[in-house]
């Protein structure tokens, strides 16, 4: 077992001992043989990623993610690269003939927080040195990402987004491109780019005006407004609601319902991505226009992104100390 195996199963685990049998039978000692020769090969630089947490459930057929940032809980280049290189170690280890996977889950151990989304320190600077380069090749590495998770990986799996708190920009945006999306009551959604003059280029405009439609969408992005994760279930965005602190109870029930028709459910997610189809080449003209506008900001937008910049780290710093 990795070092997350105990906080999943922290809820349940009690129950599980009491109803195991006293003396395993052979099947099942073969069961727990097989289930551990699977976890031990798993490769262990998949399980000790800088700023992802892994945890691998071979009787679930399960990945479990976490994202753990050091720093502030946005997509910054440190985290960009865990996300690479968790890609990367999944397409080469899981699938058939491989390591089974069915079920890929991805949540946050940052308290009250999924993700803000872009590294606004990071676009402060790279904008303070006109250095339209580096904010298009943020870009592209974010919808690159986005874009294979949007298919799986390429492997016949369900990817399941799990919300406990704040996803925000491009954290909201990260989210769209799973096949389903599991909140916690009291979380919320919101596209704030707006405030400061640019707006969601990493994904919400291709993926939110297929779902929702051209004028939703807009009212979406341009609105600044917060969503609830209630609000978000009624648009068909979230997919299931839970109680607040039950979220990763809430996705083991939603695989245990799943299993039966997990065939159905993947060719079905198949058959959506190739009705709405959305071309890379789209995600790089959208994140062109993005770097162009970022460039275009005036001194009183950069003041104020680098002012929400320094509010996300003390709300991160308060909520671990708390």
């Amino acid at each position: 077992m990795d070092r997350l195996s105990g906080d999943l199963d922290s809820q349940d685990g009690q129950n599980e001992l009491e109803e195991a049998p006293a003396i395993p039978l052979r099947s099942d000692v073969e069961h727990l043989i097989e289930q551990s020769g699977q976890r031990l090969a798993v490769p262990e630089r998949l399980l000790n990623l800088d700023e992802l947490d892994v945890l691998y459930d071979a009787g679930r057929r399960a990945l479990w993610t976490f994202m753990r940032p050091k720093e502030r809980p946005s997509f910054t280049p440190a985290m960009l690269s865990d996300f690479e290189q968790w890609q990367t170690l999944i397409g080469q280890h899981f699938g058939p003939g491989r390591l089974p996977l069915r079920y890929l889950i991805l949540g946050s151990r940052s308290p009250g927080v999924f993700c803000f989304g872009g590294d606004l320190a990071l676009f402060h600077s790279l904008i303070r040195e006109r250095n339209r380069e580096g904010l298009a090749a943020y870009g592209y590495r974010c919808v690159d990402i986005l874009d294979r998770n949007m298919h799986a990986l390429g492997l016949p799996m369900l990817t399941i987004g799990l919300v406990q708190g704040q996803a925000l920009g491009g954290g909201f945006e990260a989210l769209l491109s799973f096949d389903f999306l599991i909140a916690e009551r009291g979380s919320t959604f919101g596209l704030p780019e707006v405030t400061f003059g640019l707006f969601p280029g990493m994904g919400a405009h291709a993926i939110l005006s297929r779902r929702l439609g051209a004028a939703m969408a807009d009212r979406i992005i341009l609105s600044n407004e917060t969503y609830s994760a209630e609000e978000m279930y009624d648009l068909g965005i979230v997919h299931q609601l839970a109680p607040a602190g039950e979220g990763v109870a809430a996705v083991r029930e939603f695989i245990a319902k799943s299993d039966r028709r997990h065939a159905g459910l993947v060719n079905a997610r198949r058959a959506t991505r190739v009705a709405t189809r959305i071309e890379m080449s789209e995600y790089y003209e959208i994140v062109d226009l993005w770097a162009d506008a970022a460039l275009q900001l005036r001194e009183q937008d950069l003041k104020l992104m680098q002012r929400l910049a320094g509010a996300q780290v003390r709300q991160a710093m308060l909520a671990r100390a708390s």
